[in-house]
């Protein structure tokens, strides 16, 4: 039975890892489960993003349940990987709130599986002045893990190392290397099957992340919106230190061309398309 279990995540996780690469490209558009109106800009009106981001074809868009139905209504078998965001916090804003939480969805496998999701993502933070919400994101992927497992599912572990919120001023990540590796290291440690992590302040010293990841392949998150070049030149720097792919949000949707930008990353995740190259498709 463990062996048949084992099986059936694989499955997933070919639906999940474009077989030209064996790598994967997942927009995230869960940003309205936060409560931040900040995270909106650009996903005001879901059913119109996620028909732009099918056309688009990323290997996979990572939804909320309340958003997922707009992808899996969409008829036909070419479109994009489910991945079901299944955890809510309130840890995003300018200033943290006097009671801090992470929670969990209820029968949370069961509800991958009713929407035919090809992986679920849950959340492992480290925020200065909250450990409580560390452990419950602990408590969280404990109790998930052998749910995981049982229905063969993967389970995509986000650990997010924040700078404090004085200092940073609200959802702001922290690039140090060691930071990420001590968090990627606890990911690996209870049960992950991919790892979705911050890219390091020196690009070139992500090796050392993957390293860390000891065979699970990890994703890199692409954090605030930036300049065309300066994302692709990240996304060409980490694809070369060994990442097995990317989750991008902000530089997608908030995009003026979102199509454009989808085409571009996957040239360069699939194809090894260079940063001019690249460039070109976007316009």
């Amino acid at each position: 039975m463990r062996a048949i279990r084992a099986l059936m995540k694989s499955f997933r996780l070919n639906r999940l890892f474009n077989a030209k690469s064996n790598r994967c490209f997942d927009v995230a558009v869960d940003h309205g489960f936060f409560n931040q109106p900040g995270f909106l800009t650009g996903i005001e009106d879901m059913r119109k993003v996620v028909k732009t981001l099918v056309d688009a074809a990323p290997d996979a868009i990572q939804l909320t349940l309340g958003q997922a139905r707009h992808l899996q209504e969409i008829p036909g078998r070419q479109k994009p990987s489910l991945v079901l965001r299944t955890d809510v916090a309130n840890i995003y804003g300018k200033e943290l709130p006097t009671s801090r939480f992470s929670l969990m969805i209820e029968e949370t496998m069961l509800q991958a599986v009713r929407y035919d999701a090809a992986c679920v993502c849950v959340n492992l933070f480290q925020i200065p002045g909250a450990p409580e919400v560390h452990q419950q994101c602990v408590e969280n992927i404990l109790r998930l893990k052998p749910e995981a497992d049982y229905y063969g599912m993967p389970m995509m572990i986000e650990p997010l190392v924040f700078q404090e919120n004085a200092k940073a001023g609200g959802y702001m990540v922290n690039g140090d290397l060691t930071a990420i590796m001590h968090l990627v290291r606890q990911a690996v440690e209870l049960g992950a099957d991919i790892i979705k992590a911050d890219p390091t302040d020196d690009v070139k010293l992500y090796h050392k992340v993957v390293e860390t990841a000891a065979g699970i392949p990890v994703l890199v998150r692409g954090g605030g919106r930036v300049s065309d070049k300066e994302i692709l030149e990240r996304t060409q720097g980490l694809l070369e230190q060994g990442a097995a792919g990317i989750v991008y949000g902000r530089n997608v949707i908030q995009h003026p061309n979102p199509r454009g930008i989808t085409r571009a990353l996957m040239a360069m995740v699939h194809d090894g398309a260079s940063v001019q190259k690249a460039l070109k498709m976007i316009k």
